[in-house]
């Protein structure tokens, strides 16, 4: 049996500079990949954390991502989210690559967010709001910035400490960077979240009917980044309708509610073919669970990188 090249994280980052990484998740939108074809995530609880199984087929490939997390990790120093990504030829099934599943989670799901803002944001969007200071808030910078001029950046986290690093590395690099507080959304024509909350971060009532909020931190249908005023006052698109309808809380709360008619939530793939044009006359949220496809479309491209 061949054994399959083994890439780690220097070089899942060497071959997805993020506007690379973001360019192949909108062409593989765009080239007909369906979000809704893939098996659904398999989630395992463990006495730690959980066991995440996730496959996915697609083109020339197939795949299967091994994700662990273990919400005790940050504080030994240690990833909350590990794994590896076993990326597998499509006609054959045979073993291609073993690829590092921390950079990989950390780059596609900043850049599929990327396409969102790309698709949702107003063009001159520059004042950003990130709720979090770990590593998908940092990627989540540099994926807006790759799409917007964003030059003002306000951080909002439990740990001062890491917010106000976030913060001046931010402004090392040239923005406007301040730590803040939950109503600095009021000012924000962005608001990216991405922490580990289970109860919503800020009240939608401050929305500016220009913004548009980002939600990544959940995939679980009893955790919530966001609150209902936020849902019910945008336009809410996500990556697919019946995966969110199982695994984002942020939208399972209003819909169990009788706040959200499910029928509204429009398809990331849909917006991005120009199938659905979402008005900008109210504000836009893009809540994401994380999905296979995802991963192995950025695998493929790390893998035919290298």
């Amino acid at each position: 049996m061949t054994v399959p090249a083994a890439l780690d994280g220097a070089a899942v980052e060497r071959a997805l500079a993020m506007p690379v990484a973001i360019a192949a998740i909108r062409d593989a939108l765009r080239g007909g990949l369906d979000p809704a074809a893939g098996p659904a995530r398999s989630v395992v609880p463990v006495p730690h954390g959980q066991l995440l199984l996730m496959p996915a087929y697609w083109g020339r490939y197939a795949g299967v991502k091994l994700a662990t997390v273990a919400p005790g990790n940050p504080e030994r120093g240690l990833p909350r989210i590990q794994g590896a990504y076993l990326l597998l030829d499509g006609e054959t099934l045979r073993p291609l690559a073993v690829v590092d599943a921390v950079s990989l989670t950390a780059i596609r799901t900043a850049a599929v967010s990327a396409v969102a803002v790309d698709l949702l944001a107003e063009p001159d969007a520059r004042r950003l709001v990130v709720f979090g200071s770990g590593p998908q808030a940092h990627s989540h910078l540099a994926a807006v910035r790759a799409v917007r001029p964003v030059d003002e950046v306000v951080v909002v986290g439990r740990d001062e400490g890491r917010a106000r690093a976030f913060a001046d590395a931010a402004a090392g690099e040239g923005l406007t960077a301040r730590v803040g507080t939950a109503a600095d959304v009021a000012g924000a024509d962005l608001v990216v979240c991405a922490t580990t909350a289970r109860t919503p971060l800020f009240d939608g009532a401050l929305l500016h009917p220009r913004a548009t909020v980002v939600a990544v931190g959940s995939h679980e249908p009893d955790a919530a980044e966001v609150d209902a005023t936020t849902v019910c006052a945008c336009t809410v698109v996500v990556e697919d309708r019946m995966t969110a309808l199982r695994e984002a809380g942020d939208v399972i709360g209003p819909v169990q509610a009788g706040l959200l008619d499910p029928g509204t939530l429009v398809g990331l793939a849909d917006v991005a073919r120009g199938v659905v044009v979402v008005p900008p006359s109210r504000p836009r949220l893009f809540k994401s669970v994380g999905m296979a496809w995802e991963d192995l479309v950025l695998a493929a491209e790390v893998h035919a990188a290298v």
